[in-house]
């Protein structure tokens, strides 16, 4: 009973930093269950060597106190928490296990609490008897009473106490003295048994063991956020006081204040030339971008009269560059036209197209530019001038104050804001400054010019933070947040602009006869690439960094079952069967792989010297073939064919151009063609998969993006440009061009939404998904950084 508790339990949740739960069952009449594999070593197995670190332990703990605010949301308590079941794995991740004695502290879906209610001493027990182990148990606990999501929180103050001392909080000679000291001995002070323990974390750890649950953290989630403050203060000003951030001995004063008061999705921000103006692009739900300005003798910001626009650079004269009509190019970076406005009023007035990032040199003349073809990105200064060309994406150009170089982000992959901060000459000459980041976003020179600022989270971290880097390669850590930032400018005073956010990525979904639209994203990013023929399967990128460096391919029953992880990487395609899914890593030149959905060995295809375009593949309606575009060793865009039964592939070449135009791609119900539209223009190309010469297809509109073909081959379905709020799916005829709208797509809940994305459709049932952003934020300056 207690074993199809733990299973029932944990299959409930479904987060990171919880052992997930796939199955339960019975075979021939033994109970088994179905759990990911882990490996690593338990959090016992680990204090057998001595104590944490108090800055590890921090780490870990933050960690398992969102994991455990996962599961008091869903009703869950643990009720046995102990090193025991903190488990730490090889890549750096913290799991908390064996949910067999937890119980609901509210009731189920039919009224009556689905688990025991009676608590136990672990090993065989009787109901009635008190659960738990001796030693982490509450005080309520052992008395027998009501417990709940503080009694998780006690447990878990001793596992610290343990972890950083390399003792026990309360132990006695016998389990009855343990349990007296439980109900009326408090522990010693951290700080004067254990090594560099900050005097903030011994509080945290002692406000978890208060003997009345009224006095101890009234969530999992206030902990958790308690110990992401000391992390920060105890990274950035060597000290795990909370006091550290108003400043120390020998540490200037630093503080911050707002400049928005209502949390919008806030797209760009930057210092005019005062260096305390403040000019934002920001939008409330479903409004179009806007513009505002926030001077600091004024309350309220001051809306800047230029419609659907986001602030790219500002002069030293006072002359803005915008982005007018931005869509989604790559992760956090919008592409559109560069126009140049006056601050204080005057229509803008165009300069160039498909530009992304944009920077006035120090003399406000001239701009450098990242031109965003969707095949490459190109620096370029003056404009149209190109003095660095990539595959992957750059982003983010930022002139130093000498005006003899430009500091970029170089990404080795579209779509992926992975990558390194770089620099380049005026003449071309690149040089990489930094080891790749699992996120980057954000970059600006300091006023000397020493050094360049930028926003990254290494590989496992949950929260990007601000680092440093000089030009001959020395790297720091300025300042450590909590929760997620995002670098927006620095201005010549030293005040640093900052926008702190809340992302997430989901999955909407509705088949045959629903009514309602039902999310089957997993964590916080979770990017759709497929939907079953009988739609009953999506296939899904997780790119949360709570799944690993490298992302997860997974695989979700419609129904809502739990979600598979198949592997690591990129989910580019579906077979029909859905039998299998093909990847690839998310690294230049990684081959394209073969992983099955269930028995089967994994298959590679080499890829060397290609860049996959769109992160997209089509199987042919036999699963005989997939087909994906991509850029060859040349530089010239092409459509690969991969013989899946026998691994070969072939390569049928496009005209030039095409990767430059947001090319999309589908397959005709009768595996012979694919049809390619491009979004940039609507033009379009049929390429016969047998080599045969291709041949102009239909007119489209611009920013038509391919779903799929209709059953018939007669017609296809097109959804309007990414990030458009409603999304709108039309149904496209391909002789007579003439258009029908299939659907319009909104979510029910529209707080907080930027951008919808990403339609599939089944092509043998009436059901589809589509991708939902949401985004909010506050912005901030801070003072006194250094």
């Amino acid at each position: 009973r207690r074993f199809e508790n733990e299973a029932r339990a944990a299959a409930r949740l479904n987060h990171p930093n919880i052992l997930q739960v796939y199955d339960v069952g019975t075979h021939e009449g033994h109970p088994y269950i179905v759990t990911e594999l882990l490996e690593g070593e338990t959090m016992r197995e680990r204090l057998a060597s001595g104590p944490v670190s108090a800055r590890r332990a921090i780490e870990f703990a933050i960690g398992v106190a969102q994991g455990l605010a996962a599961a008091h949301d869903e009703g869950i308590v643990h009720r046995d928490l102990k090193p025991e079941n903190v488990f730490f794995t090889r890549d750096g991740r913290v799991k908390v296990l064996d949910f067999g004695l937890a119980k609901l502290t509210r009731p189920g879906d039919g009224g009556e609490r689905t688990f025991a209610d009676a608590p136990t001493v672990g090993g065989d027990t009787d109901p009635g008897m008190v659960m738990g182990t001796v030693g982490y148990m509450s005080p309520e606990q052992l008395r027998g009473q009501e417990t709940g999501a503080r009694s998780d929180i006690f447990a878990f103050g001793a596992i610290l106490f343990e972890m950083v001392s390399g003792r026990r909080a309360f132990r006695g000679e016998t389990p009855a003295d343990t349990m007296s000291a439980i109900l009326r001995e408090d522990p010693p002070e951290l700080t004067t048994i254990a090594k560099d323990v900050p005097p903030a974390f011994d509080r945290i750890v002692h406000r978890c063991l208060e003997k009345s649950p009224a006095r101890r953290f009234r969530s999992a989630q206030d902990l958790a956020f308690s110990l992401e403050a000391i992390s920060t203060t105890s990274s950035s000003a060597g000290s795990g006081d909370a006091s550290a951030i108003a400043g120390g001995a020998g540490r200037p004063e630093i503080s911050f204040e707002h400049v928005t008061h209502s949390p919008r999705y806030i797209r760009s921000a930057r210092f005019a030339p005062d260096g305390q103006t403040v000019v934002y692009t920001a939008k409330l739900d479903l409004g179009p971008l806007g513009l505002f300005m926030k001077r600091p003798e004024a309350p309220d910001p001051i809306p800047v009269p230029i419609a659907d626009a986001d602030v790219l650079a500002i002069s030293p004269a006072g002359e803005m560059a915008i982005q007018l009509h931005p869509t989604m190019a790559h992760s956090g970076v919008g592409r559109g036209t560069l126009a140049l406005a006056p601050m204080f009023g005057g229509a803008p007035r165009p300069v160039a197209e498909d530009i992304t990032h944009v920077d006035f040199d120090p003399t406000g003349r001239q701009l450098a530019v990242i031109r965003d073809t969707g095949g490459k990105s190109t620096i370029e200064y003056p404009i149209g001038n190109v003095i660095y060309e990539t595959g992957g994406h750059a982003s983010f150009v930022r002139f130093s104050p000498q005006g003899d170089r430009i500091a970029f982000l170089d990404h080795p992959m579209q779509g992926d804001d992975r990558g390194m901060v770089a620099v380049v000459d005026l003449h071309g000459a690149k040089r990489t400054l930094t080891p790749q980041w699992a996120s980057v976003q954000g970059v600006v020179w300091t006023p000397d010019g020493e050094e360049i600022w930028f926003g990254a989270s290494r590989v496992g971290a949950f929260r990007p933070d601000i680092h440093g880097v000089t030009l001959s390669g020395e790297a720091r850590q300025v300042y450590a947040f909590p929760g997620s930032i995002r670098l927006q400018d620095l201005a010549k005073n030293g005040s640093l602009l900052f926008s702190r956010e809340s992302y997430s990525r989901g999955i909407l979904f509705a088949g045959p006869g629903d009514t309602q639209e039902r999310e089957l994203g997993w964590l916080d990013h979770s990017s759709l690439s497929a939907i079953s023929r009988d739609g009953k399967t999506v296939l899904f990128t997780e790119q949360s960094q709570s799944v690993g460096k490298d992302y997860g391919v997974c695989v979700r029953g419609t129904d809502g079952s739990p979600v598979v992880r198949l592997s690591e990487g990129f989910a580019l395609g579906l077979s029909p069967d859905a039998r299998w899914v093909l990847s690839r890593m998310p690294y230049a030149d990684a081959p394209l792989e073969l992983v099955p959905t269930g028995p089967g060995r994994k298959r590679s295809f080499p890829m060397s010297g290609h860049t996959v375009l769109g992160n997209r593949a089509r199987f042919t309606p036999n699963g005989a073939e997939a087909v994906l575009l991509s850029l060859d060793e040349a530089g010239e865009a092409c459509l690969v064919v991969l013989d899946i039964e026998r691994g070969g592939q072939r390569k049928l070449p496009l005209p030039a151009g095409f990767a430059d135009a947001r090319p999309t791609l589908a397959v005709s119900p009768d595996g012979a063609e694919a049809l390619i539209v491009l979004a940039a223009t609507g033009e379009s190309r049929v390429l016969p998969l047998d080599g045969s010469p291709g041949r102009k297809g239909p007119r489209f509109e611009p920013n038509d993006l391919l779903v799929d073909f209709e059953a018939d081959g007669a017609s296809v379905m097109v959804q309007t440009g990414p990030t458009i709020v409603p999304l709108r799916v039309t149904r496209v005829n391909l002789a007579t061009g003439a258009r029908e709208l299939w659907r319009e797509l909104l979510p029910a809940n529209t707080s907080e939404l930027t951008g919808l994305y990403r339609v599939e459709r089944a092509s043998g049932a009436d059901a589809y998904a589509y991708v939902h952003s949401r985004n909010v934020a506050d912005l901030f300056i801070g003072r006194g950084v250094r």
